[in-house]
């Protein structure tokens, strides 16, 4: 409502006026909590990844949930996820975090970290956020690990399933802004310490089923080892079984981990992800495991798995050798219409090319990588196009595993020759910096066509990497919205056509370590200013084709528009 002064000069003679005046307007002021708490981001400078973190009103810290780095599963976690919760358009962040543990933690009195709690954060379309955990009712308090996000239920809105250790949760999206913990219904929580987890639809019923990486059965009672090392590394501990969850519609789900052949009594999971390696239609599973063999299951027409992870050329790396393998990643960083895949671990991580074949040839030293990588403890790693040349380079986080002693990040450009150069401290002062990185997740949070990064560290402030130069080239960014197929499109396989160069992608569920990404497909386009066509593969075997689309947008592609 208006009210209309005739003469506001004359009013403000009156000094009873004036003081009203001034009165109302301090009040008012004060009670202006947009503008009060309106927040700065500092302009682009000239680096690539500028980290806003501290202008961002991102502000966990992620504790370990004790005094110090006292065992294994403290210097595991934690993972976080982008994520459009409310669809408006814009990508929200959801960050674990640990808490004090009575089995994990030797301090019994500090307070500040008994009652922590995961955090959602929402996107203010400004380039911050604002902490919603509360009103949304997302706040686990659990020792939380990993973040992975699918629409289980196929209603439109992303639901999240925490890892920790102890039981799981299931968060579902009620569609109003909150979510209900539908754990208990849906028979999800385990009861171990879990790691990654990855939603697929491994039977193409149009369900997201899920995959849960375990990791050791603790004992904090084992202390026999070398003291320099700080405490016991997993092989000291039992290892403990993988499990996968069939969705059966209703909010419910069925362990078929032995029915499905997935079963391994002594895992050791780290990262979890899920790819269609062989375009057979039917979505895989690769498992990172600390300390021995990586898992690479063959999914035979979504009736049964067979581990080829030996036979393929993945299981160990160049030179034969377990690994403290991390985090997984696929893409098809050379442009040959094959998922390759990247490891991350303690020495000089894998870059394994897809031969097309069933096998895969380990090339990190040939491309450049792996005297880079030797120098640093790799956890959470993902491939993203940051410069827009279409093609995709390699991010990758670092931190030392026993202490809390920071390392540098790096990243890798793809030379398009199937070599790699690390570009690290060309690309901004974020890359000089030491911090003890863990998990990360990659997508455009200020939709302005490039790939930003939100980084979570062990102790300290998280890194957002706000990508300032990225979108001097051009690009499109693709939301999938499954019908027959799940919502999601998880197992969608695209091609791009820009002139003479042609680009793969495949709609996946997780990314990095413990993480979630953007879950729309981004795709640099160099100075192309239009796609000459996509196709579409989705689950359900609908093909899809669109001509001459303008680069530098959103798209959103309907399977519900694909001819049958």
């Amino acid at each position: 409502m208006k009210i209309k002064i005739k003469s506001f000069s004359s009013l403000i003679k009156s000094p009873i006026i004036v003081s009203l005046f001034i009165t109302g307007f301090v009040l008012s002021g004060c009670q202006s909590k947009p503008n009060s708490t309106k927040r700065e981001l500092p302009p682009a400078n000239n680096d690539y990844f500028q980290n806003i973190i501290k202008n961002s009103g991102i502000d966990l810290v992620r504790t370990l949930g004790d005094e110090h780095l006292s065992n294994l599963v403290e210097s595991d976690g934690g993972g976080a996820a982008f994520l459009d919760y409310d669809q408006d358009g814009y990508i929200d962040l959801y960050i674990s975090n640990a808490n004090y543990n009575e089995i994990l933690s030797k301090n019994e009195t500090k307070p500040d970290v008994k009652d922590s709690e995961n955090r959602l954060y929402r996107n203010l379309h400004d380039g911050t956020f604002e902490d919603v955990t509360k009103k949304a009712k997302v706040g686990d308090r659990g020792y939380g690990m990993g973040v992975t996000v699918g629409d289980f239920n196929n209603d439109g809105y992303p639901d999240i399933y925490l890892t920790n250790f102890g039981a799981n949760v299931l968060y579902k999206n009620n569609g109003n802004g909150t979510f209900s913990d539908v754990t208990k219904k849906a028979g999800v929580a385990g009861n171990d310490c879990s790691t990654g987890a990855v939603w697929l639809d491994y039977d193409n019923d149009g369900l997201l089923d899920l995959y849960v990486g375990n990791y050791i059965k603790f004992d904090p009672k084992y202390n026999l080892h070398y003291a320099p090392d700080g405490f016991p590394g997993p092989m000291a501990y039992d290892g403990v079984p993988d499990i996968l969850y069939h969705n059966l519609g209703g909010g419910k789900f069925e362990d078929v981990t032995k029915a499905m052949n997935v079963y391994n009594r002594d895992g050791r999971a780290m990262g979890v992800g899920a790819t269609d390696y062989d375009n057979d239609g039917f979505m895989d599973i690769f498992v990172s495991n600390d300390h021995m063999v990586n898992y690479l299951y063959h999914n035979k027409g979504g009736k049964v798995f067979e581990d080829r992870g030996t036979q393929s050329g993945v299981g160990f790396n160049q030179m034969g050798e377990a690994t403290i393998s991390m985090s997984v990643d696929f893409a098809d960083y050379n442009n040959d219409g094959l998922m390759d895949l990247f490891v991350s671990d303690n020495a000089y991580c894998s870059l394994h090319q897809n031969r097309g074949n069933g096998v895969f040839s380990e090339m990190s030293y040939k491309a450049g990588i792996a005297v880079a990588c030797g120098q640093f403890v790799g956890w959470a790693t993902s491939f993203l196009d940051y410069d827009n040349d279409g093609d995709l380079d390699l991010f990758k986080v670092n931190g030392e595993l026993k202490h809390l002693y920071g390392q540098e990040d790096q990243l890798f450009e793809n030379n398009g020759d199937g070599t790699f150069t690390d570009v690290s401290t060309q690309r901004g002062a974020y890359f000089q910096e030491e911090h003890v990185g863990r998990g990360a997740c990659f997508g455009d949070y200020d939709n302005d066509g490039d790939v930003d990064v939100y980084v979570s560290n062990l102790e300290e402030l998280g890194a957002l990497l706000r990508n300032n130069k990225g979108n001097e080239n051009n690009w499109i960014l693709l939301n999938l919205v499954g019908d027959v197929s799940n919502r999601d499109g998880v197992g969608a396989r695209v091609t791009i056509v820009t002139g003479d160069k042609k680009q793969y992608a495949q709609k996946k569920s997780s990314g990095g370590y413990l993480s979630t990404n953007d879950p729309r497909l981004h795709f640099g386009l160099g100075k192309s200013t239009m796609v000459d066509s996509i196709k579409v593969i989705w689950p359900s075997g609908k093909i899809q084709n669109l001509k001459n689309i303008k680069a530098g947008q959103i798209l959103t592609i309907n399977e519900s528009e694909a001819a049958n």
